[in-house]
Formats: C-alpha cells, sequence, structure tokens
C-alpha cells in the first residue's frame, strides 16, 4: 500500500512534537536551538525555543522512525513474497 510510509511519518512527528512540550529538554532540537541562537521568549503564549526544539525533534525524530520503517519493511518484503507463493 502506497502512503504508510507517510502516515508513519506524521504519527512520529506528532508524538514527538507532544513530547518536547511536555519535557522541553529532549535532546537534538534543543541543541540545534541553542546552536542557531533561538530566544527564549513568549511568542503567542509559547516559548519561542521550545516551539522550535519540538519542531526540530519531530522533524529529525519522524526521518528516523520513517527509515527504520522502511528498511524492516524491505527486508520483511521478500519472506512475505515467498511464503505466499
Amino acid at each position: 500500500m502506497k502512503g504508510e510510509g507517510a502516515i508513519v511519518f506524521l504519527v512520529a512527528f506528532v508524538i514527538f512534537l507532544a513530547a518536547t512540550f511536555a519535557y522541553p529538554e529532549l535532546p537534538l532540537g534543543n541543541a540545534i536551538s541553542d546552536a542557531i541562537g533561538i530566544p527564549a521568549e513568549m511568542w503567542n503564549g509559547v516559548i519561542l525555543r521550545t516551539l522550535t526544539s519540538a519542531i526540530f525533534n519531530g522533524v529529525i525524530y519522524g526521518i528516523i522512525v520513517w527509515l527504520i520503517f522502511t528498511f524492516a519493511r524491505r527486508t520483511m518484503k521478500p519472506k512475505i513474497q515467498q511464503s505466499t507463493s
């Protein structure tokens, strides 16, 4: 089925986005926001640095989960096709 990878990415993105809002010091996004120099000021009721960290974490961890899903599916595909023959 097409589009499964996109669904996996979106689910992982939302999970890590929410996790970063709950725990703003989640690695990678916080370090990237530090390196870029994002200020810790409020923007529409949300700390700007937390928002950027959450977006970075969602994208980075979403890609990692999507890659794991893609490689796992490709390694399982030949086994599935052989068993149906």
